[in-house]
């Protein structure tokens, strides 16, 4: 999906912070101010948008999930929407601590929910008293609303990407521990140098989240899609290779009596000579 300036515009994408709330470091990304507030460069939003994207696409086509973070309350049903349709996993309720840093802790949280599941299947969750079924009941609802997203992830993501960085910094410095590039929504108020692919935007209007998210989104499925045709391609492949082999032995199995033929044909010619 191609980015243009005009409806990253029509999304108000280029509204950034309040003038005096700036982060130096945001320069190269303002294009001017206006009524004490910095307007972002739509061109480079466009191009930056366009290399986060590649960039995703890669990540995705090699089976890595990308793990979307955001816990704003404007941006919270706009990452679960989009980052759901494309099957990845994504945090939109506190940041559990240690997710990424200590993530042999939650996935024995995960495996618990599981455990949890697996009891109310077999009948075991009924032989438990009134009181311990409730109290089953309200851990597995903890574990839904911080973890219920993430039941799928059995390893490290391949990426993070992030809306509103200053918030979520905690998530930021556990992926900068584990090296794991950060892609990130960045605002006039907030350091681009602690993401691997900025994307200049303003963070705070759900329409210009929305707008965002719906191009990481189709990058992210693009690549998905070229992983799925690999594979068919491959499977595909696999199918052929017995046929082939199948027809070459009975392409040999006829060659057999002719070239056995042969020589006999020859041997009685020269007799007759």
């Amino acid at each position: 999906m191609a980015v243009e300036v005009k409806e990253l515009l029509e999304a108000g994408v280029h509204f950034g912070h309040l003038t005096r709330k700036w982060d130096p470091n945001m320069a190269p990304y303002v294009y001017m101010e206006r009524n004490g507030i910095h307007i972002i460069n739509l061109y480079k939003t466009a191009a930056k948008i366009d290399e986060a994207g590649a960039a995703l696409a890669k990540i995705a086509a090699s089976g890595r999930k990308i793990l979307f973070v955001a816990t704003k309350k404007q941006a919270k049903d706009i990452v679960a929407e989009k980052a759901g349709e494309i099957n990845m996993p994504y945090i939109t309720e506190r940041w559990p601590g240690g997710m990424l840093t200590n993530f042999v802790t939650i996935r024995k949280a995960v495996k618990k929910m599981a455990s949890i599941d697996r009891m109310k299947k077999d009948g075991t969750f009924m032989t438990l008293s009134k009181k311990e079924r409730l109290q089953v009941d309200r851990l597995r609802a903890k574990l839904e609303k911080n973890l219920g997203s993430i039941t799928d992830m059995t390893r490290l993501p391949g990426a993070l990407f992030v809306v509103d960085i200053k918030r979520e910094h905690i998530a930021i410095k556990e992926a900068q521990k584990l090296n794991i590039p950060i892609f990130a929504m960045v605002d006039t108020n907030s350091d681009p140098r602690q993401v691997d692919y900025v994307i200049p935007a303003n963070d705070d209007a759900s329409k210009s989240i929305d707008k965002i998210l719906t191009h990481v989104a189709s990058a992210v499925s693009g690549g998905l899609a070229e992983r799925k045709a690999e594979k068919d391609a491959k499977d595909s492949a696999k199918e052929t290779a017995p046929k082939a082999e199948a027809k070459a032995e009975v392409a040999v199995e006829k060659a057999a009596p002719k070239a056995k033929a042969a020589p006999a044909k020859k041997a009685v010619a020269e007799e007759e000579e």
